[in-house]
């Protein structure tokens, strides 16, 4: 089977695809009007199904939405595809359940039918020719007359309201100007509200960017969402009917102030408020409204009212950087769950009042500039986020004594975290270690922390205390040296780095009973100074290393290595110098340099990448192997390309075999490019064996073999081996390698999750990165799946492992017990960019 079109067919092919958008029923039914056809009538073809509905494609997706038992999903189906395609599905989910539509429930099945799928963000993403096909189903409703249909979109929606037809079966009309420009409407855009005076019925109702003139209570009584963004008007009509509304969105309005009575004197509204049996009723008291969306309104200044606003569940005020405060009355929004308050750049306080919501889950600030604001955590049970970005927090004892000490016209406020908070984000607020808020004692539910982009230098000793935090992150702490000992219930912990500053992270140490974690690092971190991960890897100038931890692994006569750096690269950032550095993994010890020749303590050698010897007889018991070879670039004429192309080589896999005890380790070095530099590059190794891996009499085999992914030229001249025994110095060398050999993934320790058969081990942080591990590359590509035990002869290919980040992962027990009796995983790899994905899928073994 050709998987090249024709030649001819290229350009035509694209189109065919493009206009499937990768739908393979699309695709399969094209595939069979089209097959055997010419260019020409592939042309024409294509150029039907853009102007009819009733294409084959559309015929057989309607399969689908015909197949849905209930009218309640059918009318749901089309909702979305007419106008809620992007939404949020909460905020759907908050609309439709208020047009009587069984929406939850809906969704799923939806979902279940491949009608309709939830994005990363809680998006609701529908795929073009799915879309077509809904509102195709809801022209058929009236081919010709578009005001009779139940919904309304587009030009239509513009063309029917400037005809002012009578639409009283219309249930929702969307139109956003900006998307008609292309349109080239000619006369007069605005509309009059007197065109929707006869929408009896209608609920939804988006007007973008539309000039409307004359009364607003003109607009339908029943709506239930109002989106009209772009709004002109300084303030909300007081004619405009809102008593039903449950959702209200004018983002990116002039709206200047928001009070719900501000038409109204306050002596009076106060007095009407407490008439009693009144027969008339405000329709702009918001009863029913639950979702109020400000976004962008950037003349806003202040908010107030709060207190008719009894069931407002979301408020969203991100990017209004013309507010300066915001209400104490909003504590009587009792069933406030979501508040957003990011990118306020002016806003001066927070109200003292946000501790008493009882229900608020989402509290984001990002970016708001409260410098000089205070954490105080409350003992109420209230809101489960608050992302606290841009604020800068100090630790008070006392909110009483603080508010006692400030003048009234300080900026300063205080802050109150209820003590149910399970997700808590403190990013970009210039928090040092020493100015973090000491006090989380109260915080016993939380279960997320955000401290990124704060000059933290280590982690605070209030957050190890947390007892039940699950999520950890600290992405570009620039100034971060050390992470130690973060709470044990810990799953998840980032330590991203952005390239523009380099990192100072030294030390990760984490307890014992640590639970299962995902752990996000950039490599480059371990390349470029001193690092340790405790219990992983450690790495360290070379010139740090102490002369008698040298002495324990044999290696003498290395002061030449000191102070000398070397050209290593990782991923896809440019070769970089470095000093040359001892490595510590797997209870392996390694250095990298440029030399002439190995070390001459090095006395059992052999040219080429192999060796095979048997381990000769000692009186003294066998401690360690030291390992050396020399790797040189196969190709040095300048002719053929750049110095720094025919230079930089991939650093080889090293595989020790015992064939007498059935034993495999391969290791593949962390470090995955060298610069040779028109050098020879030599790898020199101390394998710490200590519990009879290797003993007197064995037979070994150990060979230099490149990567799978390696197309270079890279060449093995020369490898050998010396030994090293306990020279009855046990003690001082039990004081010198203790603490490495404590350890527990190291060989002649805990290696079960590095294990891909019967005693074969394949010892890398990059593909294998942890025992029964899950792992994603990041950055260029990422690796997504789940397993324990892989075959060395499926190794991850080139596509993945040119990544700058690593992300390692520990999935919990249950997740492995259920694999466990499977026979293979699939793991894709892409590059991350839906528009451009490029995908391929490895089968792994799994015992």
């Amino acid at each position: 089977m050709c998987n090249e079109p024709k030649p001819g067919y290229e350009e035509v092919s694209k189109k065919l695809v493009k206009y499937c958008k990768g739908h393979p029923m699309a695709l399969k039914v094209l595939g069979r009007s089209l097959h055997n056809r010419d260019v020409t009538y592939w042309e024409g073809y294509i150029d039907r199904l853009k102007q009819e509905n009733d294409s084959p494609i559309n015929n057989v997706l309607r399969m689908s939405f015909d197949s849905l038992s209930s009218e309640n999903d059918k009318d749901l189906f089309k909702h979305i595809a007419c106008i809620f395609v992007g939404m949020d599905s909460n905020d759907v989910v908050t609309i439709l359940e208020a047009c009587d539509i069984e929406t939850k429930t809906g969704i799923t099945n939806l979902v279940d039918k491949c009608l309709l799928s939830i994005g990363w963000n809680n998006e609701l993403k529908m795929h073009e020719l799915v879309k077509e096909m809904g509102r195709f189903v809801v022209r058929e409703e009236s081919l010709y007359k578009p005001w009779e249909r139940s919904r309304i979109w587009g030009l239509e929606s513009f063309k029917v309201l400037k005809q002012k037809k009578c639409m009283e079966n219309v249930l929702g009309l969307t139109l956003d100007m900006r998307m008609l420009e292309k349109e080239k409407l000619h006369g007069s855009l605005e509309l009059k509200t007197d065109a929707l005076s006869s929408m009896d019925n209608l609920m939804l109702l988006q007007l973008n960017y539309v000039q409307i003139t004359d009364s607003f209570k003109n607009f339908p009584e029943e709506l239930r969402w109002l989106c009209m963004h772009g709004f002109p008007l300084k303030s909300i009509p007081p004619d405009l009917p809102m008593e039903n509304l449950v959702a209200l969105d004018m983002s990116h309005s002039s709206i200047e102030s928001f009070g719900i009575c501000y038409s109204y004197p306050q002596r009076l509204h106060k007095r009407l408020k407490q008439l009693i049996g009144s027969c008339t009723k405000d329709k702009r008291l918001l009863g029913s409204l639950k979702i109020l969306n400000l976004s962008c309104c950037e003349q806003l200044h202040s908010l107030r009212g709060f207190d008719h606003l009894p069931k407002l569940e979301r408020l969203i005020l991100k990017g209004c950087i013309g507010l300066i405060e915001v209400c104490e009355s909003i504590e009587q929004c009792f069933e406030l769950v979501h508040i957003d308050l990011s990118y306020c750049n002016k806003l001066e306080k927070l109200p003292r009042s946000l501790g008493m919501l009882k229900k608020v889950k989402t509290l984001l600030l990002n970016g708001c500039h409260l410098s000089e604001s205070r954490i105080k955590i409350r003992d109420k049970k209230s809101s489960e986020m608050l992302n606290a970005n841009n604020i800068g927090i100090n630790t008070i004892t006392s909110s009483s004594t603080l508010l006692q000490a400030m003048p009234s016209y300080s900026k300063f406020s205080v802050i109150s975290l209820p003590r149910s908070l399970v997700s808590l984000s403190l990013e970009n607020n210039n928090l040092s270690t020493e100015s973090f808020p000491m006090d989380f004692s109260c915080l016993t539910m939380l279960k997320e922390l955000y401290l990124d982009k704060n000059p933290l230098f280590s982690l605070p000793r209030c957050v190890r205390s947390l007892p039940r935090l699950e999520k950890l992150s600290m992405v570009n702490c620039h100034m971060l040296i050390s992470v130690e000992h973060p709470p044990h219930t810990l799953t998840s912990l980032n330590l991203m780095f952005d390239f523009t500053n380099k990192p100072l992270l030294r030390k990760v140490v984490f307890d014992p009973q640590m639970s299962p974690l995902k752990f996000s690092l950039e490599r480059t971190i371990l390349a470029h100074s001193s690092f340790e991960f405790e219990g992983m890897v450690k790495i360290q100038p070379m010139a740090d290393v102490e002369e008698n931890l040298l002495h324990c692994l044999g290696w003498t006569n290395l002061h030449f290595l000191k102070g000398k750096q070397v050209k290593i690269s990782i991923g896809y950032r440019e070769t970089e110098e470095s000093e040359i550095q001892m490595y510590y993994e797997f209870g392996i010890f390694s250095t990298i340099y440029w030399g002439k020749e190995m070390p001459n303590w090095i006395t059992d050698r052999r040219m080429g990448p192999s060796i095979l010897f048997t381990v000769p007889s000692s009186p003294n018991n066998l401690t360690g192997l030291n390992f050396c070879y020399v790797l040189t670039s196969g190709c040095l004429d300048e002719t053929h390309g750049s110095v720094d192309d025919l230079d930089l080589i991939n650093l080889p896999v090293i595989k020790i075999c015992n064939i007498t005890k059935n034993l495999t380790w391969i290791y593949e070095h962390y470090i995955e490019k060298f610069n040779v530099g028109g050098h020879r590059l030599i790898l020199l190794s101390h394998w710490m064996f200590g519990m009879n891996e290797m003993e007197c009499g064995d037979q070994i085999t150990i060979t230099v073999r490149k990567r799978l992914y390696d197309t270079g030229n890279a060449v093995t001249k020369e490898c050998g081996v010396s030994f090293v025994y306990d020279n009855g110095e046990n003690k001082k060398e039990e004081d010198v390698l203790g603490y490495y050999r404590s350890w527990n993934h190291i060989i002649g320790g805990d290696l079960t999750g590095f294990q891909s058969t019967t005693g074969e081990y394949i010892l890398s942080k990059r593909r294998i990165i942890w025992p029964t591990l899950d792992i994603a590359l990041r950055n260029y590509y990422h690796l997504c799946g789940e397993g324990a035990h892989f075959k060395d002869k499926l190794m991850v290919p080139k596509l993945a492992v040119h990544s700058t980040y690593l992300h390692f992962g520990l999935p919990d027990l249950s997740s492995s017990q259920q694999l466990s009796n499977s026979k293979q995983s699939f793991f894709m790899f892409s590059n991350g960019n839906e528009d451009n994905m490029e995908t391929s899928v490895v089968a792994l073994e799994i015992h």
